[in-house]
């Protein structure tokens, strides 16, 4: 809309003036630099030279990506004015004063805003965040806040809502991103009410917990994955390669080629290599004598490797379709002792609570975050209707 109103006001001023005047806007080609596209415009050298020098020390030529925009306006043939945007918060400025072109890059005024979300589940979290008009991304939010809790393919079921205080970054009324969630609230049939609340610890950190101090962190997560449906459970069952019945000692999460697979708890890589059955597999020790598994990987992690210490919810591999495998997905394994355990009737107990010294002020500092969660309950509670 700018930009059009830009070309009007051009317009009418050209045919007031007599004065000759040229919007080009153009998109950077695949391969292609900013002074090629320049030139590919139509633009000649010297103006070409022009924007390049006034950029140089601004704006670095090696960030330039395929898509971004720009636009070029010229007055009489000289350049008057060029803009350079590369997503909706880096912007780039050539502008005219007197004979020389001066370059810059454009503030781009961002407002921090917290408000509430809600979700009403009809098939999954995902699109519950599109039919209320949210980014996607906030479900993605949501499933690592609960992932200790929730397994949000699983356990979702029709009808749950789900309800958070969000920070939103916000650029002239449109969404740029989202920031923290400082509290949530998750009420469904299967896993019953859980909330949780953002804490700053003295030392600098943070972490979420329940409202009574409890940590919401548990050793494990529910799941190797944020979103993904369980193709094969544990137990015995035909291998559908093998043909033959065979002990299935994990459990299957169907996911695309590439979906990041977290580290479900701290601990060591045991194992990292290809193996005939499994494909790219990890394997990974944990403090309290458990071993994790993941198989049919399409790679690794960036460093991870035999031997190298890994964190919870760090993404240690991508999925894949490798080893005896007839379709995009990770086996998820779990042993103690030698022993396979089944992943999915495990109860793990959670992480550290917040000391006693600190709940009187986690209590103060979330009081407003529960008000908000509330809020939208009493609020749809209430009968407006005119009769």
């Amino acid at each position: 809309m700018r930009r059009a109103t830009v070309a009007l006001a051009l317009a009418l001023a050209s045919a007031a003036s007599g004065t000759t005047h040229r919007i080009l806007n153009r998109r950077i080609q695949p391969r292609q630099t900013l002074a090629a596209a320049l030139r590919g415009a139509g633009l000649e050298g010297e103006v070409v030279d022009g924007v390049v020098s006034a950029l140089e020390g601004v704006f670095d030529f090696r960030r330039s990506r395929a898509g971004d925009q720009f636009r070029v306006v010229l007055t009489d043939g000289a350049l008057d004015f060029f803009d350079y945007r590369q997503g909706a918060l880096d912007e780039w400025q050539v502008r005219r004063e007197g004979d020389r072109l001066w370059g810059s890059k454009r503030a781009i005024e961002v407002e921090k805003r917290v408000e509430l979300v809600e979700l009403k589940v009809r098939t999954s979290l995902y699109e519950a965040a599109i039919e209320a008009g949210e980014d996607p991304t906030v479900a993605l939010l949501l499933s690592d806040v609960f992932a200790w809790d929730i397994d949000f393919y699983r356990d979702v079921q029709k009808g749950d809502l789900a309800r958070a205080v969000v920070e939103k970054f916000v650029s002239k009324g449109r969404l740029l991103r989202y920031g923290e969630v400082l509290g949530a609230r998750y009420q469904g049939a299967s896993v019953g009410e859980k909330r949780v609340f953002r804490y700053q610890l003295p030392q600098g950190g943070h972490s979420y917990f329940l409202p009574d101090g409890s940590s919401a962190r548990k050793t494990f997560l529910k799941s190797p994955l944020k979103y993904a449906h369980v193709t094969s459970r544990f137990g015995s069952r035909l291998h559908p390669v093998l043909r033959y019945v065979k002990a299935h000692n994990g459990v299957d999460y169907g996911a695309p080629v590439g979906t990041p697979v977290w580290a479900v708890a701290d601990g060591k890589v045991s194992r990292a290599g290809y193996e005939r059955g499994g494909g790219n597999t990890l394997c990974i020790r944990h403090p309290n004598g458990l071993e994790s598994c993941y198989l049919h990987l399409s790679r690794f992690g960036e460093g991870v490797r035999a031997g190298v210490r890994v964190s919870q919810k760090q993404v240690v591999a991508y999925s894949g379709n490798t080893g005896l495998s007839t379709g995009p997905h990770v086996h998820f394994a779990l042993k103690r002792a030698g022993h396979f355990l089944n992943p999915l009737n495990q109860n793990f107990p959670r992480a550290e609570p917040l000391p006693k010294s600190l709940r009187e002020d986690f209590a103060l500092k979330t009081a407003p975050i529960a008000a908000q969660l509330e809020a939208v309950e009493v609020a749809s509670a209430l009968d407006l209707s005119v009769p």
